[in-house]
């Protein structure tokens, strides 16, 4: 079992940044691939970035590149979410999950590939 808890949400302006992190407590933190994702009011949840349980990969949705970046220290059994240049539309609960199988090789975006959620941290840009 992992159980997830992030922080580092906040009032942002826009163009500016954010780095949400996700405290992972339970065993083998470090054999779970780890994904964002975020809900804005009235829309369905949706995948943001992920990275694979060895940190060799990542990837992102379209709207994140270049602007997104996850990591994670598994010494400190944490994810993190760098948000740079953010916008209005990036305004949104967003939650850390945990893949439901150990050592996958692929990196999943859906969110039935997910098993361990937090209960999330608001993230709201406005001037």
């Amino acid at each position: 079992q992992v159980q997830l808890v992030e922080s580092g949400g906040g009032l942002v302006q826009p163009g500016g940044s954010l780095r949400l992190s996700c405290a992972a407590s339970g065993r083998s933190f470090s054999s779970y691939n780890m994904g964002w994702f975020r809900q804005a009011p009235g829309q369905e949840r949706e995948f943001v970035a992920a990275i694979t349980w060895s940190g060799s990969r990542t990837t992102y949705a379209d709207f994140g590149k270049g602007r997104f970046t996850i990591s994670r220290d598994s010494a400190k059994n944490t994810a993190y979410l760098q948000m740079n240049s953010l916008k209005l539309e990036d305004t949104a609960v967003y939650y850390c999950a945990g893949d439901r199988l150990r050592f996958r090789e692929d990196i999943a975006r859906r969110l039935y590939e997910y098993n361990y959620w937090g209960q999330g941290t608001q993230v709201t840009v406005s001037s």
